[in-house]
């Protein structure tokens, strides 16, 4: 009995070791239209890890801007129209699982990053129902984001941050979810 099991165990070992373990970022799907620049070898882009969502309805919206006072949070017409680098990606919010979006940059650089949950599929903030995060994951508030809150360096591949979505919580403004 004894060598059989020694046996298993070897043939174990030998199994574990032929399939790594597989980290929390390989077992999220990265949606949106941008997802194959997040995969291996792609690139320059930024892959946000989603967490502490309100609830799973409306949609997630990652939106990327040159990393300057002038342009964070400008509208995009005029950033377009300015000839400035503006990208946005929107994605049905999942039912339920890891959240991973996807959003290519045009080279590598330092961007501002911003991410919202527009819970009411309307395409504009709603202030007492909508979510919103930066990569600092720094309490929003209640004043206008600043913009070291979302500034994120992209490399020549793939950079990963962790966002947590941030909700209107009373009169201390927008925070995590309580026990988030």
């Amino acid at each position: 009995m004894k060598s059989q099991l020694a046996v298993v165990l070897t043939a174990l070992g030998v199994a574990a070791a032929a399939f790594p373990a597989i980290d929390a970022d390989a077992q999220a799907s990265v949606i949106g239209s941008d997802a194959a620049a997040c995969i291996a070898g792609g690139g320059p882009a930024i892959r946000a890890n989603i967490i502490g969502l309100k609830d799973r309805i409306g949609e997630l919206k990652l939106e990327l801007y040159p990393a300057t006072e002038e342009d964070f949070l400008k509208d995009d017409r005029d950033l377009i129209k300015q000839g400035k680098f503006f990208r946005r990606v929107r994605v049905a919010t999942p039912q339920s699982g890891a959240v991973s979006v996807c959003i290519r940059a045009p080279r590598p650089g330092r961007y501002a990053l911003l991410f919202t949950h527009n819970r009411d599929g309307k395409n504009k903030f709603d202030f007492w129902s909508d979510g919103a995060g930066f990569p600092s994951n720094q309490k929003l508030g209640r004043s206008r984001p600043k913009l070291p809150q979302a500034v994120i360096n992209v490399p020549n591949g793939v950079v990963t941050t962790e966002i947590r979505a941030q909700y209107l919580r009373g009169l201390g403004g927008f925070a995590p979810m309580k026990g988030d």
